[in-house]
């Protein structure tokens, strides 16, 4: 029975052999993926700096070129819209003018045209009886 004392002895220590050979190896998978994981960053936030940083930049520029040519817009726009309905008030108004006007001149005429008309027909009328 001491023979098998010696082997599972043996076959203990090969396992705690193993087993401490696999922790160091999954502490410096740990310490290689931390250094990995700091290299990345590292390259990630050097990125950062020299392309998104400008490019951040630039498009907050351009947006703010675009709020200020919209908001010109916008203000010029009012004002044409106010230019037109100022103008579309004047053309109402000086057409109201124009129709009084003429028909203030034509309300003569008519009378005129409407008299020698009954004159012309009272005359007509006498002859004929």
């Amino acid at each position: 029975m001491e023979a098998n004392l010696e082997t599972t002895n043996l076959l203990l220590g090969i396992m705690a052999a193993v087993s401490v050979l696999e922790a160091l190896l999954i502490v410096g998978l740990a310490i290689a993926g931390v250094a990995a994981y700091r290299r990345v960053m590292t390259a990630v936030h050097g990125i950062e700096r020299r392309q998104v940083s400008p490019a951040v930049a630039r498009l907050n520029a351009i947006l703010d070129d675009v709020k200020s040519v919209s908001a010109k817009v916008k203000q010029e726009t009012e004002r044409v819209d106010e230019a037109i309905h100022t103008t579309m008030g004047r053309v109402d108004e000086s057409v109201e003018r124009m129709r009084s006007t003429v028909r203030v001149k034509t309300s003569r005429l008519i009378g005129v045209v409407r008299g020698v008309r009954v004159a012309i027909a009272a005359m007509l009328s006498s002859r004929a009886a």
